[in-house]
């Protein structure tokens, strides 16, 4: 009942070709959840997450930094490589400084009809981010309505949220069955279903979903003797890691990262006017580390996820030089371990296999069973 998920994401571009030529609309690839999807949903553009190939590449040198993380120079190589061509724009929301670059990068060097920076206020915590976005998602509309000569409506506004809100629902649905003692989905079918949801269009998506909610139910769980881990840290759809580990007799149960739970955990509210409301879900997020401070929000998030999904170990991983998840590393462990969860730091290269860690996994794995015993 996953293969749709799997070919979805394994087939990411050909959907999207094949969707455009269907509809006659447009497509358009975003870099991180940030942006505000209900409002190209209401234009009827179909909104691309662009990710990495995890293949080595030598294209990205003369256009961005060796010690950018692998994450977004693997992102720029698809677009320098010709992978995304049947893009009609790209836009970012104001993000890393890496992956801005990967954006800049693209923007000069892989033509498009569309370009959009959206400045997304790190600072969410203070009292005018949410005027100052909704300013910006207002400027955001018309720049999408010059594009593609559609008026976004009201209307479609409510529609763009309520599709959005569904595939949010439905999600969470599903990670809530992951709560059982005998999940039955694993890690790996989750993290492909996720990463799906960023590619294809969410009314599809909304309704290959429900119907596997409605079967999973009745299906075998899996052993519920394998080790409950949750996954944190930097960008990661890393599917042959997850496979990895959890071919070691684990599971992940959990996750918090940008191509898992942040990136549907809340809804839109719809106690306001739909801009405004918009705004107001990217603000309240489930915050990324570059934007939350002065106060850590997300530490305690993470904490409760630990033990709502009953963890019995957390897998931290960093992409290399990824400052905003490093700087936050220790804090997460300091944490978790309060609270008696052990944590394995991993700093990965997305470009190279992951056999190096299976060692590392295997041993920590011992002493979670070893710990368990006891």
């Amino acid at each position: 009942m996953m293969d749709s998920f799997k070919e979805w994401y394994e087939g990411r571009h050909q959907y999207a070709r094949e969707w455009k030529k269907r509809t006659g609309k447009k497509v358009l690839g975003y870099f991180c959840t940030y942006v505000p999807e209900e409002i190209l949903i209401a234009a009827d553009v179909l909104p691309v997450r662009i990710l990495g190939s995890h293949e080595p590449q030598d294209v990205t040198e003369p256009h961005i930094f060796g010690m950018f993380c692998p994450f977004c120079r693997d992102c720029l190589a698809q677009g320098l490589q010709g992978r995304y061509e049947y893009l009609d724009g790209i836009m970012i929301s104001q993000s890393c400084l890496h992956i801005r670059q990967a954006y800049t990068s693209w923007k000069l060097h892989v033509p498009v009809e569309f370009s959009y920076y959206l400045p997304m206020p790190h600072h969410l915590q203070s009292r005018r981010a949410l005027p100052y976005l909704t300013g910006e998602l207002e400027a955001f509309k018309k720049a999408v309505e010059e594009w593609t000569g559609t008026t976004i409506t009201e209307e479609g506004l409510n529609r763009g949220i309520e599709v959005m809100n569904r595939s949010r629902r439905l999600t969470r649905a599903l990670y809530e069955l992951r709560r059982r003692p005998d999940p039955p989905v694993t890690g790996l079918e989750s993290m492909r279903v996720v990463a799906a949801s960023q590619m294809v269009d969410k009314r599809e998506y909304n309704e290959a979903l429900q119907e596997t909610i409605d079967r999973l139910p009745e299906r075998a769980g899996r052993d519920g003797s394998r080790v409950r881990l949750m996954m944190l840290g930097s960008e990661n759809d890393d599917v042959a890691f997850v496979g990895m580990v959890e071919s070691l007799g684990a599971i992940f149960v959990i996750d918090d990262h940008c191509t898992g739970s942040r990136y549907f955990w809340n809804e839109v509210l719809t106690d306001r006017k739909p801009m405004e409301s918009i705004a107001a879900r990217y603000v309240d997020r489930v915050p990324c580390p570059t934007k939350d401070w002065p106060e850590r929000k997300r530490i305690e998030h993470i904490r409760q996820l630990a033990k709502d999904w009953n963890v019995q170990g957390a897998i931290v991983v960093q992409q290399k030089f990824c400052d905003p998840h490093e700087i936050d590393i220790p804090a997460i462990i300091k944490a978790l371990k309060q609270d008696g969860v052990p944590a394995q730091v991993l700093e990965i290269d997305v470009t190279v296999p992951v056999g190096q860690f299976k060692t590392r996994i295997e041993a920590f794995l011992e002493i979670l069973k070893q710990e368990d015993l006891f």
